[in-house]
């Protein structure tokens, strides 16, 4: 007599008792079509790959597994070198070799099988009704049932079913199970055969332990033919639970960069990789404006808080409360030109240029404050560090970096050109590094002026003496500025041209 079982299909992954439902179907369909003919009807597998050619040896227990003086039960592992009914993709990288034997022959023990419901069904009442001619023993003697069982002819393929035969016999199939190579090697035929306990086994252990590259697209591979509670777990290592978890954790490991890391110089290198290397840049652009925002706010809030005639006085309490806005908005700051940076890096700025070219009331508190020299001994370095992210900014946008309208480049210059101008007044004595840092953002703001209209740079150049010095020959970005607004305001009208 010939056995099958049903093939297992994605749509029945509700559980167990639908995967032995299919096999009685199928079993059923098979009696009554009459296609049930000898070695006709395959059992699914899962092809596996092997470099050997040399037949198994098979071992025997006394009593148990493959013993033939207690057995009910004989079944013939038919070896097809043909055999793809059912072939998971990339199951394995190794080549096949085939084996030249036709069949193996074990001897088993019916209420052993039965804990697979595979032979559950082979073994019912209803199905040995149809099937009288299983047994060729006399009317005295001890039934035996004869099952066949197709499998791919290879060493790897036989052995992985020989080893779950086998496991029917054991108390404890967790111990059986050492490697992940294992446990993938026993789920496909536990599948095959419906015997449950070694499907749980299999699956627990690879919920606990770590999987390489290869091996977790193996398990991908096999997700579909367990049930939802199966595969539950699973999935939940390798499938995100909100399509925006990738954003969510990368915004969430900028916040500990920046905020809570210990070595946060480190920390923010790493960081810095990871979104050099993300795969969406769109995805980058939203996390880092989402970060962007968050620190700018902070920042013009304290400056706010500092500059308003709420907080203006001597006593101790409102010092206090004085120099913790400023350490926050420097604390913030440096946050702000990192995240800058790292959005110019990526050439995601658009959006904070914008923010920036927007921050009129911003402006106007940090004037108010620079004017002021409590600053100076709480955070010395503030009015560097709010430069330093202008001239990233102004500078991405001379440069073309960022590709700025009109009237975002307009304002950018106009409110932020004071503040410069203010912190070169208040800054003294000027170091080399701030004398470097405002002669490179004047030249940014004359190369952006350069980009108006004539009215607009007008308007904006007759704020921009302040860059001039006692030696003309010191300030050469000046005076080219004004010699190429004078060349554009002297050019003749242009006709209008008519079609």
């Amino acid at each position: 007599m010939t056995t099958g079982g049903g093939a297992l299909k994605k749509k029945q992954r509700v559980g167990s008792n639908n995967r032995l439902s299919s096999t009685l179907a199928d079993l059923d369909s098979s009696l009554s079509d009459g296609t049930l003919a000898e070695g006709s009807y395959k059992p699914p597998s899962l092809r596996r790959s092997s470099s050997h050619s040399l037949l198994p040896i098979v071992s025997s227990c006394a009593g148990g597994f493959n013993d033939a003086a207690t057995a009910d039960v004989i079944l013939s592992l038919l070896l097809d070198q043909q055999y793809s009914q059912f072939e998971l993709p990339e199951a394995s990288s190794d080549t096949t070799s085939p084996l030249d034997q036709s069949e193996i022959q074990i001897y088993l023990h019916s209420h052993v099988l039965r804990r697979s419901k595979y032979f559950t069904a082979l073994l019912s009442e209803r199905w040995q009704q149809q099937n009288e001619s299983s047994s060729n023993n006399s009317d005295n003697a001890p039934k035996v049932y004869r099952f066949k069982l197709s499998v791919p002819a290879t060493t790897d393929s036989i052995n992985h079913h020989l080893t779950v035969l086998q496991l029917l016999y054991s108390d404890d199939l967790l111990s059986s199970i050492e490697t992940i190579s294992t446990a993938l090697n026993l789920l496909p035929v536990a599948l095959e055969l419906l015997f449950e306990e070694c499907i749980k086994a299999c699956v627990k252990f690879l919920e606990a332990v770590p999987w390489s590259e290869d091996e977790e697209k193996k398990i991908l591979n096999l997700i579909p033919f367990l049930s939802d509670e199966e595969s539950k777990e699973l999935l939940a290592r390798v499938s995100p639970l909100k399509i925006d978890s990738s954003e969510e954790m990368l915004h969430g490991l900028i916040l500990s960069a920046i905020h809570n890391h210990p070595n946060m110089a480190f920390a923010k290198a790493f960081v810095a990789k990871l979104l050099r290397d993300f795969s969406s840049r769109e995805s980058a652009r939203r996390v880092l404006d989402k970060a962007f925002e968050k620190s700018l706010r902070v920042v013009r809030q304290s400056l706010e808080e500092y500059s308003s005639p709420d907080f203006r006085g001597d006593h101790n309490e409102t010092e206090a409360i004085q120099r913790l806005n400023l350490h926050t908005a420097m604390t913030n700051g440096k946050h702000l030109l990192w995240l800058v940076e790292r959005m110019i890096e990526l050439k995601v700025a658009d959006t904070a240029v914008k923010a920036w070219s927007e921050q009129a009331s911003f402006t106007a508190d940090l004037q108010r404050a620079f004017r002021d020299d409590a600053w100076r001994n709480i955070v010395p370095s503030l009015p560097a560090v709010v430069l330093r992210c202008t001239s990233r900014l102004a500078n991405a946008v001379a440069t073309g970096n960022i590709l700025a309208t009109r009237q975002v480049r307009m304002k950018l210059v106009r409110d932020w050109l004071p503040v410069l101008i203010i912190c070169k007044d208040s800054v003294s004595p000027m170091g080399p590094n701030h004398k470097s840092l405002y002669l490179e953002l004047e030249e940014t703001f004359l190369r952006i002026i350069s980009t108006l209209p004539l009215s607009d740079a007008q308007e904006l150049l007759q704020q921009c003496l302040s860059f001039s010095t006692r030696n003309v020959d010191d300030c050469p970005h000046l005076v080219a500025a004004f010699t190429t607004w004078f060349r554009r305001a002297n050019r003749p009208p242009q006709p209008d041209f008519c079609e």
